[in-house]
């Protein structure tokens, strides 16, 4: 008689289709995936274009650099394969995916 009813306030989200909404449920999820697009996925199809454009740009007599470290100047290009010349005389066959930097011309000269 002399205590009111006490009623529990509503959450004011609950309107908005559920507790916390779809954007409430699901917005972390969704930001986290834009995150590792730009961190991670968009870079490395960056380099991977990068190195697509520089397979396609090699020509005899440059001077690159393989994977394993070894140094040597273009003498022949095939389809898959590229023959390095490492010193007078001596050459050597990699596969093209092999190649990772090309470097400055005359760069093997001052070694």
């Amino acid at each position: 008689m002399f205590i009111s009813n006490a009623y529990a306030q509503s959450n004011p989200l609950e309107s908005l289709g559920g507790a916390g909404g779809f954007l409430g449920q699901y917005g972390f999820l969704i930001l986290m995936f834009v995150a590792m697009y730009f961190l991670m996925i968009r870079p490395q199809q960056k380099r991977a274009k990068e190195q697509k454009a520089m397979m396609e740009a090699l020509a005899k007599g440059d001077e690159v650099v393989t994977a394993g470290g070894v140094l040597g100047k273009i003498s022949k290009i095939a389809d898959a394969y590229i023959t390095l010349e490492i010193s007078t005389g001596t050459e050597l066959v990699v596969q093209k995916s092999a190649i990772t930097m090309v470097l400055p011309k005359g760069t093997l000269k001052t070694l």
